[in-house]
């Protein structure tokens, strides 16, 4: 099959930008005769007319959308090798970052102030949450910079992979000020519905807390998202179990309130990253700023 001339891409990029054939040839050091006969060599192989006339103005087809679209990312992702392997002067690199889609989205936000917070270049992010089932290949195979887990993966399975242990929140009961204020936690969790996150290092500790104690809560709902968890507690559902920095933003508004005591309960958050020779310069920085002595 016959190869696609990616100078030919180029020069229909510059076209298409410029809606004007003159000025494009201009800019691309190029007789207005000799352009349009490279345009007309990628219409014929793409089978397509990728631009119709209006007046002097060349208007792209839906076609030559479609075309414009895939030169731009074809010749981005070029800028971008030269930034990682080249000179360095390419285009900064996406910055790919895997979450589970139960994780706190407060957690993610912390863990990605640094690059946020910056006076430099915005860095470019693609955030992507899913299952460990799917991510953790994903990162294996390079497609992801880091995933933000809160628990470590199978090393046995995914030998190529290292988890930092990067931080720890206490968990605690939380809920609106008319079901918790004068309140302790083993009496709510005794006389007020419970809203339960599925996590399994929460669960764990939480069925462990109750038996120790003799409780039987009256569980309202169990909840594999901890955004949906938070809103349930904002609708006053119950009260929720939940690390902090899930409800961090309500209990600051004074909507929702921490019921007193401690419950033993701690949910860590790891970074897990793949064994690389060109890691994302982005990544010592943001695991050096949230890495704490587990």
């Amino acid at each position: 099959m016959d190869r696609l001339n990616y100078h030919h891409l180029r020069y229909f990029r510059e076209v298409a930008r410029e809606g004007h054939l003159t000025r494009a040839a201009v800019r691309l050091n190029l007789s207005q005769s000799a352009l349009s006969a490279q345009i007309r060599q990628l219409e014929d192989r793409l089978g397509h007319a990728l631009f119709e006339r209006r007046g002097r103005q060349l208007i792209l087809t839906e076609a030559g959308r479609i075309a414009l679209d895939h030169a731009e990312r074809i010749f981005g992702a070029g800028e971008e090798l030269l930034g990682v392997l080249g000179d360095g002067a390419g285009r900064a690199r996406p910055l790919r970052v895997g979450a589970l889609s139960t994780l706190s989205r407060n957690f993610q936000l912390q863990f990605l102030r640094p690059v946020l917070a910056t006076d430099d270049e915005p860095l470019p992010l693609a955030l992507i949450s899913g299952s460990a089932s799917v991510l953790l290949p994903r990162l294996a195979g390079l497609a992801l910079d880091v995933v933000l887990s809160t628990e470590p993966h199978d090393a046995v399975h995914y030998p190529g992979l290292h988890a930092q242990h990067i931080a720890a929140q206490p968990v605690a009961l939380v809920g609106r000020a008319s079901r918790v204020a004068g309140r302790s936690a083993d009496w709510l969790l005794a006389n007020q519905p419970v809203i339960l996150p599925t996590e399994s290092s929460i669960r764990t500790g939480f069925d462990a807390y109750c038996a120790r104690m003799g409780i039987t809560p009256s569980i309202v709902a169990e909840v594999d998202d901890m955004a949906m968890v938070r809103l349930l507690a904002r609708q006053d559902v119950g009260v929720a179990l939940a690390p902090r920095v899930v409800l961090e933003d309500e209990i600051a508004a004074g909507l929702i309130m921490q019921a007193p005591g401690d419950l033993g309960i701690v949910e860590r958050f790891y970074a897990i990253t793949a064994v690389r020779d060109f890691p994302h310069p982005a990544m010592a920085r943001l695991i050096a700023a949230a890495a704490i002595n587990p």
